[in-house]
């Protein structure tokens, strides 16, 4: 390849999407330097492959780079933003080097959705390797079968995960979209649902007319934007009888599952090594983008009954006597959906030890996280993770706790000292109990130091 550019520092490159973008670059002889404020295991992973990262933003990390990409958790004020402004070198958003990236390929498929986008992206980019198509892929997570959140292939398509967070993914010119579903969400980003609603059409239309657009109608607000999109549309659902594709006669036991998909009045049957009908939706996703794609039935079958699943989500760290479990989810819709898909698949107590992520979105979200969280039967609530914002006097996760115990009367529930986690779960915990930890903070660690107690 003819290069003007060589040399690219990532700013923020410990963060799950900056990362694989690195990774990749990387992978394709870019010489690749980055910086952040933590160690990871983002971190840790490109530090293993060869790629040289500082602990700190500092003036001294831009040298002689001839591109800086930075995420969307940057202020603009970063010195190192700063200083490579002052040096004239070009600077790049991540969602700018996402599209950049897509220029690389002929096709590229973009997973869209408040729910469900990195395990719709990681099922599809399995097929499509399973498929011999080689694709060059980036996720919002990392990938069990591959231990990466990117994976570069020597094909013609690319499989992305599309963040709707501070309007990333209307920048991207997808060959094949997939709209999963559409709630309220990024509150700092979008005033009402009217506007996130908008923004999703946008990102639908820039398909081509050549292309396509895979929608689930059961999602109200997918469907409120069906008529404003004037690109092919292929639909699918569960409890919608008017798609493409229909899901029925699921089947969920010991965290598996079978379902029937509906194709052209003719039922085929899958089978997933997990449950939970929000995953019926991502692997109904999946078969319509294969599908879109004329990729054999076979293929897209065995594909998502082999999918081994991605860290983060459900991700079993123990299962013995007692099983620590971890999740990803930090909406209420994710939360509600994750603990029914414990209480549909076992007959067994549910602790879940939840660390609401953001202030704003606590403020906004704290009667329904409480609506989420009620069915299961012990409850311990963290302090907020702050994440990007800064911190908020005016709320606390004792919102939730109140909503918990004085509107719905839970019999069991707490506020749990983020680091007293293990010294208070071991002495309540029993045989045959599911613990839980849910946010999309860093809960995980704690899951973990749960799981080497009990183990």
């Amino acid at each position: 390849m003819l290069l003007s550019v060589k040399k690219i520092h990532f700013i923020g490159i410990g963060g799950i999407g900056m990362s694989g973008i690195a990774e990749l670059l990387h992978n394709k002889d870019f010489l690749i330097t980055g910086s952040d404020i933590a160690e990871n295991s983002n971190v840790s992973r490109l530090r293993d492959i060869g790629i040289n990262i500082n602990i700190e933003h500092s003036p001294e990390n831009i040298l002689d780079q001839d591109l800086v990409v930075f995420s969307d958790a940057i202020p603009m004020n970063n010195i190192e933003l700063e200083t490579a402004k002052s040096k004239n070198i070009m600077i790049y958003s991540r969602a700018q080097m996402l599209q950049e990236i897509s220029k690389l390929n002929n096709s590229t498929v973009a997973i869209a959705g408040t729910h469900g986008k990195t395990t719709t992206t990681s099922i599809i980019g399995g097929i499509l390797k399973d498929s011999k198509l080689d694709p060059t892929i980036i996720v919002g997570g990392v990938i069990k079968s591959i231990d990466s959140n990117s994976f570069l292939g020597k094909g013609d398509t690319f499989v992305v995960e599309a963040d709707e967070y501070n309007k990333t993914f209307m920048q991207l010119n997808p060959t094949i979209a997939v709209i999963n579903n559409i709630d309220f969400e990024h509150i700092e980003c979008y005033s009402s649902i009217e506007e996130l609603k908008e923004c999703f059409t946008i990102f639908a239309n820039n398909v081509p007319f050549y292309g396509k657009v895979c929608a689930c109608l059961d999602s109200n607000n997918v469907r409120d934007i069906i008529k404003n999109i004037d690109k092919p549309i292929l639909t699918y659902g569960i409890d919608s009888d008017d798609v493409d594709l229909k899901a029925e006669n699921i089947v969920q036991k010991n965290g598996s599952m079978t379902f029937d998909v509906k194709i052209k009045n003719q039922l085929i049957k899958f089978a997933m090594n997990t449950s939970g009908k929000y995953n019926v939706y991502n692997a109904l996703a999946a078969i319509a983008v294969c599908l879109t794609m004329e990729i054999d039935i076979d293929l897209i079958k065995n594909g998502i009954k082999n999918f081994e699943g991605v860290k983060r989500r459900f991700d079993i760290q123990l299962d013995d006597k007692i099983m620590v479990v971890d999740d990803y989810a930090h909406h209420p819709v994710e939360v509600d959906s994750v603990i029914k898909k414990v209480k549909d698949n076992w007959s067994r107590n549910l602790t879940v030890i939840f660390q609401p992520h953001l202030f704003s979105r606590t403020k906004r979200f704290y009667k329904e996280f409480a609506d989420a969280l009620f069915n299961a039967d012990k409850i311990f609530i963290t302090e907020i993770f702050a994440s990007r914002e800064k911190s908020d006097s005016s709320t606390s996760s004792k919102l939730i706790l109140d909503e918990l115990l004085m509107r719905l009367n839970h019999k069991d529930a707490h506020y749990v000292d983020l680091n007293k986690i293990v010294k208070t779960l071991k002495p309540i915990s029993k045989e045959g109990d599911i613990i839980l930890t849910l946010g999309a903070g860093n809960i995980w660690r704690f899951a973990k130091k749960l799981a080497e107690e009990f183990k």
